[in-house]
């Protein structure tokens, strides 16, 4: 089993994790598209993860947690804070593996997030919409229930599994020059950096977060983990900050932390559905969004461009 605090992750515990949760997830199709490689002056390459189980990345790191669970353990069942797309995911793995899963959601999560962990059998405890409310009623769960906490990003077991999307990807397209990956709580870049850099030592790992959420550029910037200014953005999904664990990761191998717009995320999360007929929510198309606003030099590259979810809410599309 991967201990979840052990130091360092490393691509022998990735490619543990992709054997154990392959046979429960997609093998996300990777896209292309002359339009838009056009438009960039480079060779894209869309890793689909909006196409993944519950519609995100996030289904590879809580089904790797939870299968690492030995079965005294599992049997508790698991708990988790989450705004969305990790609580659906951890409700997935759970019912797969026939365990109850207690799900902390802020009152205001989008109402198809709350849904989606219903669906997979999850149930809800909703909380005030705070960071701290979160962790105060998830750790009276934990103590009500005797579970397993399975946090969204602090686990080298997720993180581990989300790795996986970088080895997929670099699988598909063996001499890409960059990669390009969105960045919140740090468990997908973390994981992605590590298995492509090891695979890969001499691409360019590249993060992408909104400008009105950039602790990542921050601490980046800094060299030390910051906490940064209070998060706001559309890209609800990025709203996390990064933690120790994730920052070590980023630090010893992301190239650089760029930043972008609001209104560039909606352009790009348009274009995608105009051009590549995805839907493709806010936090998925941050990625792409560097490319619209030029904030990236791939001009003449091959680039790989991970769209991490598809969560949208159809009742509140930000173009309307």
């Amino acid at each position: 089993m991967t201990e979840p605090n052990a130091a360092t992750l490393d691509l022998a515990l990735i490619r543990a994790a992709h054997a154990r949760i392959r046979p429960h997830i997609n093998r996300t199709p990777v896209m292309t598209s002359a339009t838009l490689d056009a438009g960039a002056n480079a060779s894209l390459f869309f890793k689909c993860e909006n196409l993944q189980k519950v519609g995100a990345f996030k289904a590879r790191g809580a089904t790797n947690a939870v299968f690492s669970l030995p079965d005294d353990q599992a049997a508790r069942g698991v708990v988790t804070h989450s705004s969305g797309n990790h609580g659906a995911a951890l409700a997935r793995a759970a019912q797969l593996r026939g365990i109850p899963a207690y799900i902390v959601m802020p009152s205001n999560a989008p109402r198809s997030k709350q849904e989606a962990v219903k669906r997979y059998g999850g149930k809800v405890i909703f909380c005030e919409p705070t960071l701290a409310a979160r962790e105060e009623v998830a750790q009276r769960v934990l103590q009500e229930t005797g579970g397993v906490l399975i946090h969204a990003f602090d686990d080298l077991r997720v993180m581990a599994g989300q790795g996986t999307t970088a080895v997929e990807l670099l699988d598909s397209v063996a001499d890409l020059d960059v990669i390009l990956c969105p960045v919140g709580g740090g468990g997908l870049l973390s994981g992605v950096a590590v298995a492509a850099k090891s695979l890969a030592p001499d691409i360019k790992v590249i993060a992408v977060e909104p400008a009105g959420a950039d602790d990542a550029a921050q601490s980046f910037k800094l060299g030390r983990f910051v906490a940064g200014n209070p998060p706001k953005s559309i890209a609800d999904g990025l709203l996390t900050t990064l933690c120790e664990r994730t920052f070590a990761e980023i630090h010893r191998h992301v190239d650089d932390v760029v930043t972008v717009s609001e209104a560039g995320i909606v352009q790009a999360m348009r274009k995608l559905w105009e051009v590549l007929k995805l839907v493709v929510e806010p936090s998925g198309a941050v990625a792409y969004t560097a490319i619209v606003e030029n904030r990236v030099a791939i001009a003449g590259r091959k680039v790989g461009v991970i769209l991490s979810g598809g969560n949208l809410d159809l009742d509140k599309l930000p173009w309307q």
